[in-house]
């Protein structure tokens, strides 16, 4: 099969912070889809993604988020942040730099954050939202109050990530700790060691390290955040509805969220929930035609 993500194709564009690689595939009249990726993953999780979207009819995006892959900061003295808000800055300056007025968005983990945040923000940009495990944006004000003992659990990484000691553990070991989350976050998802390898390319960027220990201490209100987008993280305070066109996803397999089902209270629009079975964290590196079809299936919503 050809990969439709292939390094030779790889194109970029400039932010007012961000030199922004990506990938862009499909007519140039396609309707504008745009797919974000999480940690510790990259862009690869959509390569069985592309091709079908492709022949639906999309213009189909597929950028590297900040700290991942070839993207790049254009100064050494902008703040390595990692915070909600950061991420979708970017977004918003990616559609921006490329022109597009209104996309489709997908993501999930980070990429799915930062999706779920500008569909309620900037509902004006978004034609239909598909997010794995649903309701991305963080409650930073209730940082503090504490999940059940199960949840609490699966969230070791992150409190190891507060520490010196994890900040070290991360520079020292990341593949190790990557290829670690990607086992207990999908259990049932047999990934080839080629498969991890290619991916964890990307967690060699040079910033990787700072902007994910950034990130996963400002969402516990542990460090300061960027005062570049302190105005979107104001408004996030708020956990405001999403009231865009939305598919929210599950695995039930997934080794670090339980089910999100109950985060239905924040979408006031044409709505949909629905589990992918045999399915963990990576929902569309995992079930790559489920999740077209989850796209497909938002856009539908549109016209409901």
């Amino acid at each position: 099969m050809h990969n439709l993500l292939a390094s030779d194709q790889l194109r970029f564009l400039q932010t007012d912070q961000l030199r922004i690689a990506y990938f862009e595939h499909g007519d140039a009249n396609g309707w504008p889809c745009i797919l974000l990726h999480g940690f510790p993953y990259d862009v690869l999780c959509y390569q069985e993604c592309v091709k079908p979207l492709v022949n639906s009819g999309a213009r189909v995006y597929v950028p590297y988020l900040r700290g991942f892959g070839p993207t790049e900061f254009i100064s050494s003295t902008t703040m390595r942040s990692g915070e909600q808000a950061a991420l979708a800055n970017d977004l918003l300056q990616f559609m921006d730099a490329l022109n597009i007025r209104k996309a489709t968005l997908g993501g999930f983990d980070w990429g799915g954050r930062a999706a779920c945040i500008v569909a309620a923000i900037r509902p004006e940009r978004v034609y239909a939202l598909v997010t794995g495990n649903s309701y991305n944006i963080q409650n930073i004000a209730n940082a503090m109050q504490p999940a059940s003992a199960e949840e609490e659990a699966g969230y070791w990484y992150q409190y190891y990530f507060h520490s010196q000691r994890g900040e070290l553990g991360l520079t020292q070991n990341r593949r190790e700790i990557a290829q670690l989350l990607w086992s207990m976050w999908s259990p049932t998802w047999s990934f080839s060691q080629e498969a991890f390898d290619n991916s964890a390319a990307s967690l060699h960027n040079p910033d990787f390290v700072a902007v994910v220990i950034h990130s996963y201490r400002h969402r516990y209100g542990l460090v300061e955040g960027d005062p570049h987008v302190a105005a979107i993280e104001k408004q996030l305070v708020k956990q405001p509805d999403i009231t865009v066109p939305t598919v929210c996803i599950d695995g039930d397999r997934n080794g670090v969220s339980l089910s999100t089902k109950h985060h239905a209270k924040h979408f006031t629009h044409a709505y949909t929930y629905r589990v992918f079975e045999n399915a963990g964290h990576n929902l569309p590196q995992e079930k790559p035609l489920e999740w077209v079809q989850a796209i497909m299936d938002a856009r539908e919503l549109q016209s409901d």
